[in-house]
Formats: structure tokens, C-alpha cells, sequence
């Protein structure tokens, strides 16, 4: 049996691939978040005592291998395989910076190191991919750098952490420049939302976004949603939002 011409069996080992994943992953981001050796397989066997399995997380990891997988498909290898490699790590710091309100520099830096492989990758095919795939480094870290800047002169204190810009950076190497400004788009767009519905139903006052609310794991949405959607597909939605439909 086949689903968009890949065999049935494929889609089994992948989302196999990803229920493994998801049960080791809080063990590893106790690792990231205590400094300690990542691909130790004691320090992560001490973990697994320490955590729950989380079904849950589990799930979510063998659907989003399942949906790249139907996504991408089997012609753009270098794709998918780019994809199953951050989904992790992009996971990692939904978690991590979401309980703990930190993205570990290691697991910056390993995302940042994808982006500099398949760049390369990618170069020796095209050229003009690897370019606009550095020109997103410096899009991710300008644009964040500029927010964080004015955020801190009109509410008098840090809007944005030096994590955020890094994770931007190092996304902006892996998606492209177009790709990072739809994630920015999308992940203000989502963080301004989510915001003004605590704020409506009073759970927290509007004072109090900065330190109650981390931006991390909305950046890891537009990232993961940037994965399924094409840019030309965004772009269409943007005019359409801001023309009325109209255009």
C-alpha cells in the first residue's frame, strides 16, 4: 500500500522514529538545561528514572515525522532529512523555554550547526540557496536585534532576550530569509493573541507579559508551521489579511 507513492511501511518506521524521540526528549533537555553530556547513555538512562513518559509529547513527535514525511516526500531527501533533524531540537526549546524560560546556548548552537551543514549541502547544487539561506542568519538576527532595541526604549526594560535573537539567527541559516520573516510574521502574530486572551480573561496583567510569557515557543510555531506552508502560500494570506480580501 502506497500514500503519495511511499510505502506504507515507510510512514510506520518514521512515525516509530518519532515516538522513540519523544520519549527520550525530556531526559535530554535535563542534560540541556544542567550542562551535561547530551549523548551519554548513562546520564540519560539516570533521566529516564527521573521523568515520566509523556505520551503526549510522544504523539505530537510521531504525527509531526508522519506529516514531513507526507509533506516533503521522498524527491527532496535533503529536506526531510533537514526536517527530522531540527523538529527535535525546535521541540527541545518549546519545552525547555517554556517551563524554564531559557534557551540553552548548546542547543542554539546545534541548530545553528544544521543550518551551516545543509547550507553547504544545499550550495553545491545551487549556490543562490546557500546565499539566501545566510542572508537569513543576518535577516534572524538584525530584525530581533532592531525589535529587541526599540521594545527596550518604549517599555523601559528588555522585551526580547538574547536567546530569542540567537534562536532566530541560527533558524534564519536553516529556512532562508524569506522563510524567516513569515516565521516573525507568524510567531508575533500568534504571541500578540495568545496575549491579549489572558489579558481579556484576567489572567494576568498586561504589565506582566514580558515575565509571564516566554517568546521561545512561538517562534518554534512559526518555525514547524513554516515547514508545511510555502512562502508563496503565507504571502497570499498576508494580502488577503491586510487587503480584506480585496486583492
Amino acid at each position: 500500500m502506497y500514500i503519495n507513492d511511499i510505502n506504507i511501511f515507510i510512514y510506520v518506521g518514521i512515525g516509530i522514529l518519532g515516538l522513540l524521540i519523544g520519549r527520550l526528549i525530556e531526559a535530554v533537555n535535563i542534560s540541556l538545561v544542567e550542562h551535561k553530556k547530551i549523548f551519554s547513555i548513562q546520564i540519560i538512562k539516570e533521566n529516564l528514572k527521573i521523568v515520566q513518559t509523556n505520551y503526549i509529547i510522544m504523539l505530537v513527535f510521531a504525527v509531526l515525522y508522519i506529516a514531513v514525511l507526507l509533506s516533503v516526500g521522498l524527491e527532496d531527501k535533503i529536506k526531510l532529512i533537514q526536517c527530522l533533524f531540527l523538529l527535535p531540537m525546535l521541540l527541545s526549546v518549546f519545552l525547555i523555554d517554556l517551563k524554564k524560560q531559557i534557551i540553552p546556548s548548546r542547543l542554539t548552537l546545534s541548530i545553528f550547526e544544521i543550518g551551516i551543514i545543509f547550507s553547504f549541502i544545499r550550495g553545491i547544487n545551487n549556490l543562490n540557496t546557500a546565499i539566501e539561506m545566510w542572508l537569513g542568519l543576518l535577516v534572524g538576527v538584525v530584525v530581533f536585534l532592531i525589535i529587541s532595541f526599540f521594545g527596550s526604549i518604549v517599555f523601559k526594560k528588555e522585551t526580547m532576550g538574547f536567546g530569542d535573537v540567537k534562536l532566530m539567527g541560527a533558524l534564519g541559516l536553516c529556512f532562508g530569509w524569506r522563510s524567516i520573516i513569515v516565521i516573525t510574521i507568524v510567531s508575533f502574530f500568534m504571541a500578540s493573541i495568545f496575549s491579549i486572551l489572558l489579558i481579556i480573561f484576567k489572567k494576568i496583567k498586561k504589565q506582566q507579559i514580558n515575565e509571564f510569557i516566554p517568546f521561545g515557543p512561538f517562534i518554534v510555531l512559526g518555525a514547524i508551521i513554516a515547514m508545511f506552508v510555502p512562502v508563496s502560500t503565507f504571502i497570499r494570506i498576508i494580502f488577503f489579511i491586510f487587503t480584506l480580501g480585496r486583492i
